[in-house]
């Protein structure tokens, strides 16, 4: 979650064209910005990127570990694939074509990050899915709490990420509280006052 509002910016600059900074009014009727308000306003919804970058492990986590275990026994399945997240990308494009809207092309991009931060091409069953056959990965769920802890104490590869993501987080909650900006977020999912 964190990484996601690391990446806000990214985002922004790949959205906006380059002639135009955040700051900047558009400057005509057909200028690209004024046709999209959420552009010309120079922000990218938060709350949105922030539900996408969580929305696999929402989804297939319940699904996978809890109400068809016995089928799944894993909680990266379908949310954790290419094709869900190609299916949000072309909503998203077909939302931004359509209405000028992008709040859902942000959300799939939180979900671009958190593939990319579980390092899904490390089980291309999932992230290939359906190509390698219609089955997941199965895992041991006996200890899967347990687990989850030992690796956030001992697996660089799990507590590094979770760290910084940690110190991301703080650092959007402190702007959020130094700007006394709390109902903006949650409002129009933005830390502008």
């Amino acid at each position: 979650m964190g990484a996601a509002i690391l990446l806000n910016g990214a985002l922004s600059k790949m959205l906006l064209p380059k002639k135009y900074s955040l700051s900047a009014s558009p400057k005509s009727p057909t200028d690209s910005r004024a046709s999209c308000p959420e552009l010309s306003s120079g922000y990218i919804d938060i709350r949105a990127l922030l539900v996408g970058s969580l929305l696999p492990d929402i989804i297939d986590k319940p699904v996978g570990q809890f109400l068809f275990r016995n089928t799944f026994s894993s909680g990266r399945i379908f949310c954790h694939s290419l094709l869900f997240l190609l299916v949000i990308t072309s909503a998203g494009l077909y939302l931004y074509k359509r209405n000028k809207k992008i709040w859902l092309f942000t959300f799939s991009f939180g979900t671009f990050m958190h593939l990319i931060l579980d390092q899904m091409w490390l089980t291309p069953q999932t992230l290939l899915w359906p190509l390698y056959g219609s089955a997941f990965p199965k895992a041991d769920m006996s200890h899967w709490l347990e687990n989850i802890f030992i690796a956030l104490r001992t697996v660089p590869s799990v507590y590094i990420p979770e760290i910084i993501g940690a110190l991301v987080l703080g650092i959007f909650l402190r702007q959020l509280m130094r700007l006394r900006a709390w109902n903006n977020f949650i409002i129009k999912g933005t830390i502008q006052r």
